[in-house]
């Protein structure tokens, strides 16, 4: 049995790792060995890649321990029922550090099936307000936007960069990956430079 220890921030400027130490502490109690798996990564989604690592490597038996329901998801509910099927499916025991409902083992079938249902429900009720508060978070900087009149002008173009662009590929001498490359550019890029021509 292994404990994978899951720790998930937004943006690449939150520190995914804040709960991490807290977490490994609170493994212990379990013996058993723990896997860390950490991720910059919105929790709107449900594809996530080391989301998706860790329920990949998981066993039968296994324990998925989070921080809170808000860092394992803020989902929609159809999508958080995906994700309760993937853990469900590969025998994972989710345990959640500040609900301590979900720290309970019982030998006793009744008690335990109890403690599952009641489980259940929390996890969903606060899988529900961390996705709600989200939206809400959005919905008030969206306003806090639209009143202050900022106006959102996007990334502007590298006009050299573009230009570059243009020379080689009217030289037809490189693909459009290599001219890329060349150029220090995603791929996409250096198609829509060719469709504006």
């Amino acid at each position: 049995m292994t404990t994978r220890i899951y720790v998930r921030a937004s943006t690449k400027d939150q520190d995914a790792e804040r709960a991490l130490k807290d977490l490994q502490d609170f493994a212990i109690q379990y013996g058993a060995d723990t896997a860390v798996y950490i991720e910059n990564y919105t929790g709107t989604k449900l594809e996530r890649p080391i989301l998706n690592k860790l329920l990949t490597e998981s066993e039968q038996g296994d324990i998925l321990l989070v921080e809170s329901v808000d860092r394992l998801s803020r989902l929609t509910q159809a999508d958080f029922k995906k994700l309760k099927d993937r853990i469900q499916a590969k025998g994972l025991r989710l345990i959640v550090a500040d609900l301590p409902t979900t720290h309970v083992t019982s030998s006793d079938t009744m008690t335990g099936e109890l403690m599952n249902v009641i489980n259940s429900m929390l996890i969903d009720l606060l899988a529900t307000m961390a996705r709600l508060d989200n939206e809400k978070r959005r919905e008030r900087i969206k306003q806090g936007l639209e009143r202050s009149g900022y106006k959102p002008t996007g990334k502007k173009a590298n006009t050299v960069k573009h230009a570059r662009i243009k020379q080689l590929l009217d030289t037809g001498n490189m693909t459009k990956e290599e001219i890329a490359k060349a150029v220090g550019v995603g791929v996409a890029t250096v198609y829509r430079v060719n469709v504006r021509g």
